[in-house]
């Protein structure tokens, strides 16, 4: 089996040879600690160089997405620095920059980093949110300006050619989108947004179904000439304890727009439609699989998942990815076999993809993460 059929398989239950290895991913804080604890300075693809080191075979299963689609506002937000916050003489820590990001959101940052670190997911960079782009209906008036489906910068140039490069793939292709409650979280914020939606429902209503008819429109648009393999709905909706809103508003606001995103990508062949959500989410599980969502992703267990108990209590109707807890990796040792052997059954039953419950943070060390794939690789099948 190639990349792409053993992670289609693997999270539909199917039988595979191997389940894809993917214990995670480092950010660039990560992998400055990592090349100074015995990863070498000249590598940058870590995973060929562990999977070598390990006697692993080559490959590294994680999604792409090679289609170059642009999904977000058009045009953005100039990106720049509003303030400058020296550190107080004589304080240890680093001072903060006040910055506008390339989405209109207003916050304050370590100067250890720049505004530019707001575009990707480059390091772990705490973020005071000062004020969000929707402030009022005229804010909302220019937002809407910037998700005009018919864009002709949305699709490369090149797209039909990308699209016929990817029919024979051998890895597993994904498109990610954001959910409702994320995007709505990022026009208005997450305090603005849920009093919106105790306040004033027909305007939370109206941007929710804006949402839901642009990303529609542009998924048709890709599905006539590409099928991704999987679609991931970014919607990080959960703290530690329970759900940033309860199920009933959840149903009542967001499952219409997660079943009818399920039920166009499955009609149009794609075979995993996943939920990404931080925190604990046992509560939101059931209407994720009532809108037909076929997994869920990466299962914090800080914040109180348990998967062995998620997968008894909700059986075959919910694939999972992730679920590694974090502090076990940073602990190394016995600590971390105990938390693969914690996982083992489920990764034995199928239906779930083992790695790090999130990004790889820098206190998980270059040794304890070798030791960690080296794990994995013979839970899954590797070694």
């Amino acid at each position: 089996m190639n990349d792409r059929e053993r992670w289609v398989s693997a999270l539909r239950f199917q039988p595979v040879d191997r389940i894809p290895l993917v214990p995670g991913d480092g950010r660039e804080s990560t992998l400055r600690c990592w090349h100074r604890q015995g990863l070498p300075p000249d590598v940058t693809d870590y995973h060929a160089y562990a999977r070598k080191l390990l006697h692993i075979p080559p490959g590294y299963a994680e999604p792409r997405d090679d289609t170059g689609i642009d999904f977000t506002m058009i045009p953005r937000f100039e990106e720049k620095v509003i303030e400058r916050h020296p550190a107080p003489p004589g304080s240890p820590g680093p001072g903060s920059l006040v910055v506008q990001d390339w989405k209109g959101n207003i916050c304050e940052i370590s100067d250890e980093y720049d505004v530019t670190y707001l575009r990707n997911a480059i390091d772990f960079v705490t973020r005071c949110w000062l004020k969000c782009p929707v402030q009022s209906r005229g804010d909302w008036q220019d937002i809407k300006r910037r998700y005009v489906p018919a864009d002709p910068q949305r699709f490369p140039a090149d797209y039909l050619t990308r699209c016929r490069q990817l029919e024979n793939r051998d890895y597993c292709s994904a498109i990610n989108i954001n959910g409702p409650f994320w995007q709505l979280r990022e026009w208005l914020g997450f305090e603005n947004l849920c009093v919106a939606m105790l306040d004033d429902e027909p305007f939370v209503c109206e941007m929710i179904e804006f949402w839901d008819h642009y990303m529609q429109s542009l998924l048709r648009r890709v599905f006539e000439h590409y099928v991704p393999d999987m679609i991931i709905i970014s919607e990080d909706m959960a703290y530690k304890e329970k759900p940033m809103i309860g199920p009933d508003m959840a149903r009542r606001f967001l499952l219409p727009t997660w079943t009818r995103w399920s039920a166009l990508a499955h009609e149009a062949g794609v075979g995993i439609v996943d939920m990404d959500s931080d925190g604990h989410v046992d509560l939101l599980i059931p209407l994720w699989i009532e809108a037909g969502i076929d997994s869920n992703s990466p299962l914090e267990v800080a914040a109180g998942n348990d998967l062995p108990a998620l997968r008894r209590k909700y059986g075959r109707a919910m694939a999972y990815r992730g679920g590694v807890d974090k502090r076990c990796m940073a602990a190394g040792g016995p600590s971390l076999k105990r938390e693969i052997d914690r996982l083992r059954p489920v990764i034995d039953a199928g239906g779930y993809i083992p790695g790090c419950d999130h990004g790889v943070p820098h206190d998980v060390s270059w040794p304890n993460y070798l030791e960690h794939y080296r794990l994995l690789a013979q839970a899954t099948g590797w070694l």
